[in-house]
């Protein structure tokens, strides 16, 4: 289970325990800020994309939606998500638990700054059904982010 994975990852800095899983789905946006009883602006929710031939991650705000000129103009290409099958594939996790933790080697992994906004977000960690609470300071550190984009429309 991708949950494990994000468990063992987040062991190594003495973290696990800060993860959150739900008996109810978080699976989306909405349901995770149920899950959670907070806005769902801070659901750090994780899109798959693939740029070429790479799998992209762009981890954005929960009320923020790819602006295909603005990702056009970041990365070169149209925005492709990636399959139900290819999420699991090439990321490491399945649709509503994916996350940028733990995921599979080459994945790259990009934050929206729709995200800067807030103190904290709340991302997945690899299940329908789990979260964590980090200062974007921690969620820059712990995901292995390749830089801050601005790809996002309809946060602001």
């Amino acid at each position: 289970m991708s949950v494990e994975k994000v468990k063992k990852y987040f062991h190594q800095f003495g973290m696990e325990n800060r993860i959150r899983e739900f008996d109810v789905s978080s699976a989306t946006v909405e349901l995770a800020a149920q899950a959670l009883q907070c806005e769902p602006c801070r659901i750090a929710k994780t899109l798959s994309f693939k740029v070429e031939d790479r799998p992209i991650l762009i981890v954005a705000a929960g009320d923020a939606k790819i602006d295909n000129k603005k990702y056009k103009a970041q990365f070169g290409k149209k925005a492709v998500m990636l399959s139900r099958d290819e999420v699991v594939e090439l990321i490491g996790h399945a649709v509503g638990g994916v996350c940028p933790f733990a995921v599979n080697e080459g994945v790259e992994v990009y934050l929206d700054v729709s995200l800067k906004r807030f103190e904290t977000v709340f991302p997945a960690c690899g299940s329908s059904n789990s979260a964590i609470e980090l200062t974007i300071e921690e969620l820059e550190k712990y995901s292995s982010f390749i830089s801050w984009v601005d790809v996002c429309k309809d946060w602001e």
